[in-house]
């Protein structure tokens, strides 16, 4: 039986929820121009930019490689959560199941915290823990606060 779990962590940001939301959500073709070294490119395969059940390709760069990953988009407006169901790419060749939900709480009147959640599973035992997945999203989260504090 191959290995499953979750890895959970949170982002202190600057900025509304509603506006880390908005750029998770519906501007995700400004990430290659904002942090460019992580997604080089993002287009809609199926659907809209905003739309629940659309289907996007990221580009990105991961250990210096250079990675692809197909989502199917599921979008909760009440709770300012986005989730990102793997569907094809370099990270589903060694996994089953790898979703990555990214949650914007509010704090104050001007900061939020993100939440990620990254749930998988192994296609088999011999393939490491996805921890450098988890990496590269909380950093783009975290990196991603100064484009969107700005606007």
């Amino acid at each position: 039986m191959a290995t499953s779990g979750t890895y959970v962590t949170e982002v202190s940001l600057k900025g509304t929820a509603e506006k880390h939301y908005k750029r998770w959500k519906s501007e995700n073709h400004l990430f290659p121009d904002t942090i460019g070294h992580h997604i080089q490119n993002v287009t809609v395969h199926e659907g809209e930019w905003d739309s629940h059940g659309g289907i996007k390709i990221w580009n990105y760069t991961l250990d210096g490689k250079q990675e692809v990953y197909k989502e199917k988009r599921e979008i909760d407006d009440e709770n300012k959560t986005m989730t990102a169901r793997g569907l094809e790419g370099h990270v589903m060749e060694h996994f089953k199941v790898c979703d990555i939900v990214v949650q914007f709480i509010p704090k104050t009147e001007d900061s939020c915290v993100g939440k990620i959640t990254m749930i998988w599973e192994k296609r088999n035992d011999e393939v490491p823990e996805p921890s450098s997945y988890m990496k590269l999203v909380k950093s783009m989260v975290s990196e991603m606060q100064e484009h969107v504090h700005k606007a």
